[in-house]
């Protein structure tokens, strides 16, 4: 049987989801405590890959492995032996060609900006101490919506088919002391995220106009676009699914 598991971590500990050699990783330790308990080598497949230090709130990934009777003890148990940063909140059946990742309709980010020194976002924030014009910097994030090349704001030498993806939502907000920029797309390109941020950030700061931001897609250049900010700040936040991929109600 096919099973998804649902999970969580904070990932500055964490070299990333993706199994790496001589660099400890999500996938590694979220797959060790459930080999062990289930007393075979279970390979997790995730839903994507996040990069060193970045955290999920809301992350899926898919395993097989025969009728599990008590999928609430399970999970009880997985947390026991699992460290602090990574909890799992559910594992349910799904349909033996469902897919964690190839199967996800769209994915959400967030990534948090501090606007001045507080010890309580040192791991979870970036802080940008100089003035950002958050209107500016929401005009700009206008030109990253529908489906079009994202070369620009991709990590180099990356292998993917296509750079193309449709964002469907791209806004900055403001929430209790810090500025949060939320980004919703079908698919993202590796770094794709923090290079955006990293883009928008330099128009808030008025080095360029929003419609700059137009000119960089155009040119699928990487060096046109902004420094990607620190991993620290970005949150995978949640992935949806077709309903008709579960077998029966979470």
């Amino acid at each position: 049987m096919r099973y998804f598991i649902q999970f969580s971590y904070f990932g500055k500990m964490y070299h990333g989801w993706q199994n790496q050699p001589n660099a400890i990783t999500v996938q590694e330790v979220l797959e060790g405590v459930v080999s062990k308990l289930l007393r075979r080598n279970i390979e997790i497949v995730g839903a994507g890959r996040t990069d060193a230090g970045v955290h999920a709130a809301e992350m899926f990934g898919h395993f097989d492995y025969e009728k599990i009777g008590d999928i609430k003890n399970l999970v009880y148990r997985i947390n026991a032996f699992l460290p602090d940063d990574i909890a799992v909140q559910n594992i349910f059946p799904v349909k033996n060609d469902a897919h964690a990742r190839f199967d996800a309709l769209e994915r959400s980010y967030e990534y948090w900006v501090c606007r001045e020194k507080n010890p309580f976002f040192k791991d979870t924030a970036h802080l940008v101490k100089l003035p950002l014009d958050i209107d500016l910097m929401n005009h700009a994030a206008k030109f990253l919506l529908g489906k079009q090349d994202f070369e620009c704001f991709s990590k180099s030498k990356t292998d993917v088919k296509t750079y193309f993806c449709e964002v469907r939502n791209a806004l900055w907000v403001s929430d209790e002391g810090k500025l949060i920029f939320k980004i919703t797309a079908d698919r993202f390109l590796r770094n794709m995220v923090r290079a955006i941020v990293g883009t928008l950030l330099d128009v808030g700061l008025g080095k360029y106009p929003p419609s700059h931001v137009k000119a960089i897609l155009k040119s699928r250049d990487r060096s046109e676009a902004g420094v990607s900010v620190p991993a620290k700040g970005l949150y995978l936040k949640s992935i949806s699914y077709p309903n008709t991929i579960f077998k029966n109600e979470r």
